[in-house]
């Protein structure tokens, strides 16, 4: 080899360097998993080329690119993005709801210790969360330490959380997940109605000495009257009423009703609400509508009992006790089932779907059923087969 062309041993050791960094790239590319070895060589192949300086800037761009992936599939951004998605397609209240969900799986995150993330979510997740809810979870708002939350509420937190996971998968964000046995437990509420006497009763408690209880109590009868939820009523307005009837696209729903008012109700809004329903809170109103029916002698003992895991929890207390916001939408639900309204019209009126979703509100004691059929034997004559004699 002429000299022009310089060292031969020089270059036969270049030539041999030159190789092996060759040979170190596709062992890399390799050990790294990439499938088109020869572009990837190719494509980063160069005679500087140092092959742990590769290393260390691919290895920082895993790194980044796994925290990328790792920050969008955060649970609880995506929970955000979910909540964000319904903003515009359900109710207020709905928005709440998932909210609640949101915040029970980040107090159990913080609870056990460890993040939640997509691929912890199986049914060891499942049970452990439901006795997390059961038994540990501290309901906020609460006067004392309250633990636990009612089988249903569980159930609803759940049914939503099922629902962002199925949305989530449907959109190809994160892998599908078995949620078979993510089971939603519920049980028949044991609950109260007030009978349109007892409703009577309130309208006519003597408040004269706790005068700041009567516009809870007139709201309270109102709402027996008509059947609005707690978040409905407080959101009617005076515009919504004409021609003796209530106008009101629910919160809950987004579903418009058309609600006939006794006279009892106009009173009630031309007399005390006619500048306006005042704005109150869920929790003080539950808490004053108990001392309004102690005033107006709803004080018969009641016995109910609810699910804890695998217990019975048995409370008996005065029947004013059981008194909340939800008890008016229940009576009115139930008083006018007793007094023979069909279903359909009550459903019309109050909003209900389903005839299954209706029949949750109706709280028939046993004497009132007694006495309800006693009553259609009559207007039947039922027993006139009994009281004719033979011809």
């Amino acid at each position: 080899m002429p000299d022009t062309y310089g060292d031969v041993a020089l270059f036969n050791k270049e030539i041999k360097r030159l190789y092996r960094l060759a040979e170190d790239l596709v062992e890399y590319a390799c050990s790294m998993g990439i499938k088109d070895k020869l572009s990837y060589v190719k494509q980063h192949f160069k005679v500087d080329l140092d092959i742990e300086v590769l290393k260390e800037k691919e290895s920082a761009a895993v790194i980044a690119q796994q925290m990328a992936i790792e920050k969008k599939l955060d649970i609880y951004e995506q929970f955000d993005a979910f909540i964000e998605s319904k903003r515009k397609k359900v109710s207020k209240g709905m928005l709440r709801i998932y909210g609640y969900v949101r915040e029970r799986l980040k107090v159990y995150e913080v609870f056990r210790g460890n993040k939640v993330m997509f691929e912890n979510i199986d049914y060891n997740f499942y049970e452990n969360w439901l006795e997390f809810l059961t038994y540990d979870y501290v309901q906020i708002g609460r006067s004392v330490d309250y633990r636990g939350l009612k089988l249903n509420t569980i159930g609803l937190t759940v049914k939503h959380f099922r629902g962002f996971i199925k949305d989530r998968v449907r959109r190809k964000i994160i892998e599908p997940i078995d949620l078979t046995d993510f089971k939603i437990p519920e049980e028949e509420v044991d609950a109260i109605y007030l009978s349109n006497d007892e409703i009577a009763a309130i309208y006519k408690a003597d408040l004269s000495g706790q005068s700041y209880l009567e516009p809870y109590r007139d709201l309270f009868v109102f709402a027996c009257l008509t059947g609005l939820r707690f978040s409905d009523f407080l959101e009617v307005e005076l515009e919504d009423f004409q021609q003796g009837f209530l106008y009101k696209k629910q919160e809950k729903s987004e579903h418009w009703v058309v609600i006939p008012l006794r006279k009892e109700a106009m009173e009630i809004i031309n007399n005390r609400f006619v500048a306006g329903i005042p704005k109150l809170s869920n929790a003080k109103f539950n808490s004053y509508v108990k001392i309004i029916g102690l005033a107006a002698g709803i004080k018969n003992m009641v016995k109910f009992s609810d699910k804890k895991g695998n217990k019975t929890v048995t409370e008996n207390k005065a029947k004013c006790d059981w008194i909340t916001t939800h008890t008016a939408r229940r009576s009115f639900c139930t008083n006018e089932f007793l007094a023979g309204t069909p279903v359909k019209l009550i459903m019309k009126i109050n909003g209900h779907k389903t005839e299954k979703d209706f029949y949750k509100y109706i709280r028939v004691a046993p004497e009132e059923a007694a006495r309800v059929i006693q009553e259609l034997w009559l207007q039947r004559n039922a027993m006139a087969a009994f009281t004719t004699s033979a011809v």
